[in-house]
């Protein structure tokens, strides 16, 4: 490269050949942590929300990513999109603030405190611990989303476990409590053993469990009922059982009820088993697997609907092998039951299921009537005959094989079906009845009007979806939840800070204004304040019949309220309240979208936010989940130490975020090349500019040459696609459009046909200028549109291509200009229509020189002659350009002939027969024609020493 310099400056004719101390080699891992340094230095974020000041407001609010762990490539994507939706709407005259916020509270910090320090610590050492460990996480977080490149207010993030926001949040359960949303009550509730506590919907995965499947008979306890349900005048056997079929065996022993579908026809079935005669009872329909599953045959003497057989009792199971179980089972009818698997009869364990409890419950059952034996850490009670002390697991094989000795086990199987699990242990939970605080979803509220799922649902239908397909999935999800269990048993949280009545369990009478006076107390010293309280502190007298709530709040209600507690709260300078923009990945449909949608529905009557937007997750270049194990993690940390941020984020930006979005070193290779092309670009831009002064040095756009025009509206319809997408938060489609654009339209097009005209003309030619002036303009957009995704490389060319007066009205940043109005060009549509039909023989015709020139007959383009034979309107076009169509093709000479149709279209390459231009290179009649410059041709010789060639279309 050295050596052609030195060969351009020695030689006696030289072309433009301009120069930019933009680099070629990004080096961008080792070139943007200076960025990152300057941007804070600078406080370039404060920057632009000083150009932004009074513009319209734009408000993403932040999703709080948990305070805890590295950031892994997800949270890289999340953050990205969020980055790139900020500027591209700052850009476009918003003002668009961005509060990146963490969520602190819960049961993971809970844990690493106790991995680090030990279990049973006090808890306000619990609370210094957890909160020391929270800061340090977002720390360490903070660092990596500052070097991906996202500008916002990192001085002041919010917090979940802010002192302010933590008290907000308590006044805001004060709130739904006197609206009466939030009740008390026993309940089963999704419950995990090793989080001894209770776990939101959004809190559970499936993943599939090996578990007995097993038939279980009831032994008749009322002969003479059934006797009459089924119009015989009595059973013809003493000894029978209904017979029903369960996949939790560990739910037997807390048995109450058995449940039949009132429309279902019944069997009383007569069959031997063990040599003894014995009736069953069996949904009609199932007769027949069943007893084939149990080794019996036999005769179905007598049939009756479900409704007949209502409150009909049964022994337990159990009943004949202790005391502890010899109680009755009645038959409650509902609607739930079926008949697709099993015997048609669903046993009823009231604690350990919703349908169970809500049957049980619409019976007539007490909630200190349900047995519920198993402990918060997954034990029987040691009050429970044969399996005290077992953890329910364990118990399955004891249970069945009392059941066994009972004589009441008709059919044992192992089978592997879809289970409820812990998302952060990943163990099996079950349903628990426990005495929690719940938020109502179908209670009409205090002042009357809709249920919390009806102005939910109402909500969600005023919201505008990114894919549409959420919107289905939300509806879906709140349509068909429960009840909302609001309450922890954990540390770490923020407190339901109620005084109770000891023997009532009814909250103080005062407890609206109790909660404000306890509100007060944490917004100065944090949610330790109610550990310090001491019930007399503020019952006075009443103290002794009062006690503490000992629950913390859901750890969902903390991020699900940031409407209030960030929004209307502690950031609302920076805010507006509903949210422009919610952005998660498609798993916070069942988590933060939806907390948020219910605490706003209770507290605003509406949606905290006007739009959701969802996006897929990483996954590698086969598709494949990653995991540790499988060692196919890519770290962010890795790709921005090695590659740049800059390719991460045009990673993010090229791939559809509505589906998985895959990432591997062959992909990011392909990212890394595609990236290089339009640094390229830039680069070539930016040289070719380098002396050029829009003040002093442009042409007026009608004076323009045609082409220049032409590339002008040609950009200004990107520009406007562009910013349709933009709009639309659509990314994939930019990149690719400017990816083409780079690569066809100014490196296979415009740029390629200018290089001659910028090279060749008169430094301070029009011919040149005119050429400078449209590039000029072409990448006061292009640096614009771009700054969006590739932040570091907009903002170094930034640096270089703006005058000094410029970036220093623009506080020395792209981040404060606004999209550029590119200049009007008239009969633009015309123009744009005649360069494609232009481009399209263009491609013909660079397809016919290159034939020739792999078979030997020219070296390169510009040796070649070319006519085209051109019919109708293609000839007219083609006609238009007169001389100046050579430079369109890059040949030495072209002509266009008229035929009459399409058919006879051709092009015809000819090797030229004259020399070639020591300095254009192009081959032409008149080299040598000047006796001084023997080696130039005519236009050279004029450009270099006379007035210079006319150009007037390229």
């Amino acid at each position: 490269m050295s050596e052609n310099k030195a060969a351009k400056t020695a030689s006696k004719y030289p072309v433009n050949m301009t120069e930019t101390a933009f680099p070629m080699r990004g080096d961008l891992a080792k070139r943007e942590p200076k960025w990152v340094k300057e941007w804070q230095d600078k406080k370039i974020y404060e920057r632009v929300r000083k150009a932004s000041a009074g513009r319209p407001k734009f408000i993403l609010h932040d999703g709080p990513p948990y305070a805890n762990g590295d950031i892994h490539i997800g949270h890289a994507v999340n953050k990205v999109l969020k980055d790139m939706i900020i500027k591209a709407r700052t850009m476009a005259g918003f003002d668009a603030p961005y509060v990146p916020g963490w969520d602190c509270h819960g049961m993971p910090i809970e844990i690493q405190v106790e991995k680090l320090f030990g279990k049973n610590l006090p808890v306000a050492e619990v609370h210094a611990k957890a909160r020391v460990y929270a800061n340090e996480q977002i720390e360490k977080q903070k660092a990596d989303f500052i070097r991906l490149g996202v500008l916002g207010e990192w001085d002041n993030p919010y917090k979940t476990m802010a002192f302010g926001n933590e008290a907000e949040e308590l006044r805001a359960l004060g709130k739904l409590l006197e609206k009466g949303y939030v009740y008390r009550g026993l309940k089963p509730v999704n419950w995990c053993f090793d989080c001894g506590s209770a776990l939101a919907e959004a809190e559970v995965e499936y993943e599939n469990k090996r578990d007995p499947s097993i038939d279980v008979g009831f032994p008749f306890a009322e002969p003479e009922k059934l006797a009459a349900a089924f119009k015989l005048d009595k059973l013809p056997l003493d000894k029978g059982y209904c017979v029903i079929w369960t996949t939790t065996p560990w739910t037997i022993p807390s048995n109450q009820a058995l449940n039949m579908h009132p429309e279902i026809t019944y069997a009383l079935v007569k069959t031997q088993r063990e040599g003894e005669d014995i009736l069953l009872i069996l949904a009609k329909d199932l007769v027949e697997a069943s007893l084939t599953n149990y080794g019996l045959t036999g005769e179905v003497i007598a049939t009756c609907l479900g409704a007949d057989l209502s409150e009909i009792k049964f022994k337990h199971p159990l009943s004949a092998l202790d005391a502890g179980y010899d109680r009755f089972s009645p038959v409650y009818l509902g609607e739930y039951v079926s008949t697709e698997t099993g015997t048609g009869v669903v046993h009823s364990a009231p604690a350990y299921g919703i349908e169970d409890f809500q049957s049980c419950k619409a019976h007539g059952m007490k909630d200190d009537d349900i047995i519920a034996p198993v402990m918060g850490d997954g034990k029987f009670a040691s009050s429970l005959p044969f399996f005290a002390g077992m953890t329910i697991w364990e118990a399955s094989k004891p249970i069945c094989d009392k059941l066994r000795e009972a004589g009441t086990l008709f059919s044992f199987k192992m089978f592997e079906h879809s289970y409820m699990h812990c998302w952060r242990h990943k163990t099996p939970i079950i349903y628990r009845a426990t005495s929690q605080w719940f938020a109502s979803m179908d209670n009409t509220p205090k002042a009357g009007g809709d249920s919390l799922r009806q102005t939910a649902l109402k909500a969600i239908d005023e919201t505008a979806f990114f894919p549409a397909w959420g919107k289905a999935r939300l509806h879906g999800m709140i349509a068909n939840r429960p009840d909302w269990t609001l309450s922890r048993q954990r540390q770490w949280g923020v407190p339901m800070a109620f005084f109770l009545h000891k023997e009532t369990g009814q909250l103080h009478p005062r407890t609206p204004e109790l909660l404000e006076q306890i509100a007060l107390r944490i917004e100065k010293e944090g949610i330790e304040a109610w550990q310090k309280i001491e019930v007399a502190d503020l019952l006075g007298d009443e103290a002794a019949m009062y006690v503490k709530n000992r629950d913390t709040l859901d750890v969902w209600f903390d991020s699900g309220t940031t409407h209030q507690t960030v929004l209307r709260y502690s950031h609302k300078e920076q805010s507006a309240f509903p949210a422009d923009l919610y952005l998660e990945g498609s798993d916070q449909h069942r988590g933060w979208f939806h907390s948020s949608l219910l605490t706003s529905s209770m507290l605003n009557g509406c949606a905290p936010y006007k739009a959701l937007l969802t996006h897929g997750f990483v996954v590698d270049g086969n598709g494949e989940k990653m995991s540790k194990s499988k060692g196919n993690v890519v770290a962010p940390q890795k790709v921005f130490d090695t590659l740049g941020a800059d390719i991460l984020r045009l990673w993010v930006a090229s791939t559809d975020y509505s589906g998985e979005l895959s990432i591997s070193d062959e992909i990011l290779k392909r990212v890394t090349e595609a990236y290089r092309r339009i640094r390229n670009t830039l680069r070539f831009v930016m040289a070719n500019t380098s002396d050029f002064d829009a003040a002093k040095d442009a042409v007026a756009i009608n004076e323009l040459l045609e082409i220049d025009r032409y590339a002008i509206a040609n950009m200004a319809a990107l520009q406007k696609d562009i910013l349709a997408h933009f709009e639309a938060f659509e990314f994939h489609p930019v990149v690719s459009k400017l990816q083409s654009y780079c690569s066809e339209d100014l490196g296979g097009f415009y740029l390629d046909i200018l290089k001659d005209r910028l090279y060749t003309s008169g430094t301070t030619s029009h011919a040149r200028r005119s050429a400078q002036t449209a590039i000029w303009h072409i990448t006061q957009s292009l640096l614009r549109l771009m700054a969006p995704v590739l932040s570091f490389t907009a903002e170094e060319a930034w640096q270089f291509f703006a005058t000094p007066d410029v970036y220093k009205d623009g506080d020395e940043t792209i981040f404060t200009q606004t999209y550029y109005s590119l200049p009007e060009i008239a009969g633009a549509e015309t123009l744009l229509a005649k360069y494609a039909a232009l481009r399209a023989v263009r491609t013909g015709v660079t397809k016919q020189l290159e034939e020739v020139r792999v078979a030997g007959g020219i070296g390169s383009s510009l040796q070649a002659e070319v006519t085209i034979k051109a019919s109708g309107s293609k000839f007219d076009v083609l006609n238009s350009f007169a001389d100046d169509l050579r430079f369109t093709l890059i040949t030495s000479a072209a002509a266009v002939e008229q035929v009459a149709s399409e058919a006879e279209e051709a092009v015809v390459v000819t090797p030229s027969k004259y020399e070639k231009c020591e300095r254009c290179w192009h081959y032409r009649a008149d080299v040598g024609s000047n006796a001084e410059h023997t080696s130039l041709c005519g236009r050279c010789v004029s450009n270099l020493f006379g007035s210079g060639e006319a150009r007037r279309f390229a």
